[in-house]
């Protein structure tokens, strides 16, 4: 075996044994799928905590406005991310799933999710390697299709489908030499979907309506790709909305021994307004105590 073919297999190592270890029919890749009945366990405490989500079910869950729609998700793959999963699946939604980052998957929520059915790709400390191939897998739905919509942090999805599609179109990014490992790991994965699949990227591209962006970074990226003419579908800038802008503006994070607190800002009027705490519960970031937000930030 040559070393780079050894190189490839260790990592891919954990990808090799956790597939195998995905029953016969399973749509998911975990690293434990016994870890469910503890990650059940803390996405009911957490739906106590995201009401906003829990009321969408409740308020839109028999007219199902996401019915049919086909998502993909690449966001940190942790208990809150579950309630979101489960309320888009709730709402309608065709859901496949991947992390955006290599080491922020708690492994109990991403079983827990792959234990209802909705598949799931993700474990913690990911090699690129598997990174981006989990991410190729929450990109593909059964028949070969993609996403309708996708929720990106980060924008490794948006860049893989705009990437696949100039490919397609003729680029010759994915076949030029990088001295990046992440940007080597995507060129080859690029290289080798153009030759399993001929054209996937396009149909892809076709049929994808919007991504939504949680990171700065993400969005100066999306910004990038629009000014170069070459953004393919429209974007929600998930920090630039207005709830998300005024939670930023108004209020500033202070550690303290029991969690974090966000306060208003110096000079901030918020009389009608008290703490909101925070606490750190096994790697989990939970409510301590929900006070009263501004009127303004609670009719939004």
């Amino acid at each position: 075996m040559s070393k780079i073919s050894t190189a490839a297999a260790v990592a891919t190592a954990n990808l090799a044994k956790y597939s195998a270890a995905t029953p016969a029919g399973k749509d998911y890749i975990v690293s434990d799928i016994a870890l469910a009945d503890w990650g059940r366990k803390e996405i009911s405490v957490a739906e106590h905590e995201m009401p906003g989500l829990v009321s969408l079910r409740k308020k839109y869950g028999k007219e199902q406005p996401l019915k049919g729609v086909r998502i993909t998700g690449s966001l940190h793959m942790t208990i809150q991310t579950a309630v979101l999963i489960e309320t888009l699946v709730s709402l309608g939604a065709t859901v496949r799933w991947a992390s955006c980052n290599i080491f922020s998957t708690q492994d109990h929520a991403a079983s827990a999710i792959a234990a209802t059915g909705t598949p799931v790709f993700a474990w913690k400390g990911e090699s690129l390697e598997e990174y981006w191939e989990l991410t190729l897998k929450a990109v593909t739905f059964p028949g070969n299709l993609g996403p309708q919509l996708v929720v990106d942090d980060g924008g490794d999805v948006t860049l893989l489908i705009h990437k696949g599609y100039e490919l397609e179109k003729g680029d010759k990014w994915a076949y030029q030499p990088s001295d990046n490992h992440e940007v080597s790991v995507i060129k080859a994965l690029l290289r080798r979907v153009a030759k399993e699949r001929p054209g996937f990227w396009t149909k892809v591209a076709k049929a994808w309506k919007g991504v939504s962006e949680e990171t700065t970074t993400g969005v100066h990226r999306l910004y990038q790709i629009a000014e170069q003419g070459k953004l393919l579908v429209p974007e929600d800038a998930v920090q630039q909305a207005y709830q998300a802008n005024h939670l930023l503006q108004r209020f500033r994070a202070e550690a303290g021994g029991n969690g974090f607190a966000l306060k208003p800002l110096a000079g901030k009027d918020h009389r009608n307004s008290s703490q909101v705490r925070f606490q750190m519960v096994s790697g989990t970031m939970r409510f301590q105590r929900v006070a009263s937000l501004p009127p303004s930030l609670r009719s939004r």
